[in-house]
């Protein structure tokens, strides 16, 4: 069941626990500077253009908004190329507007140098939120003296193996159990902390992160994500080279460290998320690993269509209850979700929350409307899609439901039920590691970046790198 007002909980998965107090103030001199060079630009473009209104009016709009645009360039990476082409164009159509007007290269040279120093200013003024959060998520840890990795050698197609995972952590010092056929993984961590490691390491899938990642919460011990799977969806959001499992081995060294939590479900620890109904049966087909997108495209209208059975699973949602809901994905922290079948990221991992997502279909016909927005990376604005946040949950059911929990195929009997382990993990990422996740880099423009470099200028946080939910609707 829900628990709590549901506004409440949306506020909970914002990033605020790490937004600074202010700009500094060299950020604030710089906002201060970037509207400056604005308005004198544009001044400049006035009084070259001022006998024709229509003129003037064509080189405002293009010049304001193309250093709008640059601003929102380099401080927004999910629009950085849509924003820097519209700039160019804005920028060639304040050019023709003066060249029109009769005006020769120095009227040109000066507008050119305005938007430039603008958008400079501008940049610097608005980027310092971004490098302040993540200043202040991560902390200078020093180096692990018995850190310990347990390597899968089967994950991502023999990946540690190709890279030569385990000479390489043997070469930094650092203990290298491999996991063999019947082992088990969660009894070779213990053994592993019990002989004195100080820091636990999986070089695995996201299902093998969680099994090691329990046992580190358990005992105290700081863990260490190797990205040596095939999907990597912990490394993603910890803001690991997912590329790279020989860099994320430095993580044992002077490295950085955070707290973040752990969902839980009927008492077990998972990194990521549980899925129920649709995703639990497209896992456990053979096609899924090799193509998973391509996957869940081909099985949708099969699993949804005309005919098929429902799953007869419900859950408490923010407005009542939904019934046989046909998708129930819950996550530790909430995702920005491109794919039904969990593609995405999370913006936060110690929020507190879970992130619980849903669909439901009511006609036949809207199957073809959800298979198009799910191929187009946007199943969330399907109209039975349903985001929201809570600290616990229940999911009633048939007697056994299809599962994924981390991605890995189970059954499990209703009900089922969820919570949060807030702040339960320590985890420590190689220093030259981002540290955040595309879901945190990649944020919606909250604010115009005009109000933006105003609240700095006023000494407040500009709304723009930080005003960002973690999927929530």
């Amino acid at each position: 069941m829900a628990q709590g007002p549901p506004e409440q909980l949306r506020a909970s998965a914002t990033v605020t626990a790490e937004q600074p107090a202010g700009p500094p103030f060299r950020s604030r001199v710089a906002a201060s500077a970037a509207l400056g060079v604005s308005l004198a630009t544009l001044a400049v473009l006035v009084f070259f253009a001022a006998h024709d209104a229509l003129f003037v009016l064509i080189s405002l709009v293009c010049s304001a908004l193309a250093i709008s645009m640059l601003w929102i360039a380099a401080t927004n990476r999910k629009f950085r190329w849509g924003a820097a082409g519209a700039a160019v164009i804005l920028v060639a159509g304040a050019i023709a507007s003066l060249v029109a007007a009769g005006r020769g290269s120095i009227a040109i040279a000066l507008i050119v140098a305005g938007i430039a120093v603008a958008s400079a200013l501008g940049t610097l003024a608005l980027r310092w939120e971004v490098r302040q959060v993540l200043a202040n998520r991560w902390h200078p840890a020093p180096a692990t003296r018995h850190g310990v990795v347990l390597v899968n050698p089967k994950s991502g197609d023999g990946k540690a193996a190709h890279v030569h995972l385990i000479d390489e952590a043997r070469r930094r010092g650092i203990k290298a159990v491999l996991l063999n056929q019947g082992d088990d993984l969660r009894m070779l961590a213990e053994a592993a902390v019990t002989g004195g490691a100080d820091a636990l390491g999986m070089a695995g899938g996201d299902g093998s992160q969680g099994v090691v990642a329990a046992v580190a919460s358990a005992r105290g011990v700081p863990f260490v994500c190797i990205p040596a799977g095939t999907r990597n969806h912990f490394a993603l959001d910890l803001g690991i080279d997912r590329h790279d499992p020989v860099r994320a081995l430095d993580a044992f060294g002077p490295a950085r460290e955070t707290t973040i939590d752990l969902g839980e479900v009927n008492g077990e620890v998972f990194v990521n998320n549980v899925s129920l109904g649709l995703y639990a049966r497209i896992v456990a087909s053979d096609s899924y690993r090799e193509a998973k997108r391509r996957t869940v495209a081909e099985m949708l209208p099969e699993l949804l269509g005309r005919g098929a059975q429902p799953f007869g699973l419900s859950v408490d949602g923010p407005d009542g209850p939904i019934e046989d809901a046909r998708v129930i994905q819950i996550s530790n922290n909430a995702y920005t979700l491109s794919s039904l079948a969990g593609f995405g990221s999370r913006a936060c991992l110690n929020g507190g929350v879970l992130g619980v997502a849903t669909l439901s279909i009511k006609r036949a016909a809207d199957v073809d409307r959800l298979v198009a927005l799910e191929a187009a990376g946007h199943p969330e604005r399907y109209e039975g899609w349903r985001q929201w946040t809570v600290r616990r949950l229940v999911v009633e059911g048939p007697a056994s439901a299809a599962t994924a929990v981390d991605g890995e195929a189970r059954t499990l009997q209703p009900p089922i039920r969820f919570a949060v382990r807030a702040g339960a993990l320590r985890v420590r990422i190689a220093p030259d590691d981002r540290g955040a996740s595309p879901a945190f880099l990649h944020a919606p423009v909250a604010v115009s970046t005009l109000v933006g470099l105003a609240r700095v200028v006023r000494g407040r946080p500009s709304g723009i790198a930080l005003d960002r939910t973690a999927g929530t609707t």
